[in-house]
């Protein structure tokens, strides 16, 4: 199953240059694909000659991602973003690796976590926060809010893996389940050949409680009915633990990978997020030695 924001906006992967998105092929995709009541919610969408409104869709990924900022506050994503982020950047720190350790937030939407953590997250003044998305519309707004909250961040359309000065850290939430198959180890190959030091990436749990939870927070507290079903198939399309592992260590042979919060355990409502993380071999040893082992696997 697909979510229809990774249908409606499409980009050249190499300018990222916007192309047209003609309404009814996204329809019959997902009519193909026995989703109705998706293709239902495309076709009311406005077009021009067939080519959905830009604006609109414009509009609405900006409007859905703030009602998921608003979930991202409940669930304390920046604190959580945050408790992995300063340990590993002390291990960094720790080992002379030099200034500065620049972090960045892989399809990072309206900014939330970067924001948070240029506000609230105190990691020291050789950090730099960057956050990095495709979509135009919500790297201005993120900007804005940046600038409107007098942050020490940066946001850029760019791909993050790709930058002219690259990345010590990569981190995102709720991004690689949108990478399926054979895509997925190609990410975390990117993020390899980046150089990074270390990838921290937060996504939803795939347990028998999630789908269930995730329907009721979005039919609940988001108004977009596109909101609402991309957040509830977000959990349903989530990585296994072994998916995310064995993708990772595929693609990324540099890095040895473990999961923070990956165990399911009898009440999975307890730890609805888990992370994948990566680090260079060198560091897994003194990360592990500041992390709480009992959350934390096995680096491999």
């Amino acid at each position: 199953m697909l979510e229809i924001t990774d249908l409606i906006v499409d980009c050249d992967p190499d300018t990222l240059e916007r192309r047209p998105v003609r309404r009814d092929a996204v329809v019959e995709k997902l009519r193909s694909l026995g989703q109705r009541k998706a293709a239902k919610l495309v076709s009311r969408l406005p077009a021009r000659d067939g080519i959905l409104d830009e604006a609109h869709v414009d509009a609405l990924f900006v409007s859905a991602h703030s009602e998921l900022q608003r979930l991202e506050e409940e669930f304390l994503q920046g604190d959580r973003v945050r408790s992995l982020l300063a340990p590993l950047i002390e291990v960094l720190r720790d080992a002379k690796v030099p200034a500065p350790y620049r972090v960045v937030d892989v399809g990072c939407g309206l900014g939330y976590v970067t924001r948070w953590l240029a506000a609230r997250g105190n990691l020291g003044a050789d950090v730099e926060l960057y956050g990095c998305d495709y979509n135009r519309a919500l790297v201005a707004a993120a900007a804005e809010a940046a600038k409107g909250e007098g942050l020490r961040c940066e946001f850029k359309v760019a791909n993050a893996f790709r930058l002219a000065d690259p990345a010590t850290i990569f981190t995102s939430s709720g991004f690689v389940h949108h990478f399926r198959g054979p895509h997925l180890a190609q990410m975390f190959r990117e993020q390899d050949a980046a150089g990074a030091q270390a990838v921290l990436h937060f996504d939803v749990k795939r347990t028998w409680l999630a789908p269930l939870g995730a329907w009721l927070f979005h039919e609940s507290r988001m108004r977009e009915a596109i909101a609402r079903h991309d957040g509830t198939l977000s959990a349903m399309r989530a990585h296994s633990s072994q998916t995310l592992l064995g993708a990772s260590r595929e693609g990324a042979a540099g890095l040895r990978f473990t999961l923070f919060d990956g165990k399911v355990g009898l009440f999975p409502i307890l730890r609805t997020m888990q992370a994948l993380v990566g680090v260079r071999p060198q560091w897994a040893a003194a990360l592990t030695a500041k992390l709480n082992t009992q959350r934390l696997g096995a680096f491999a």
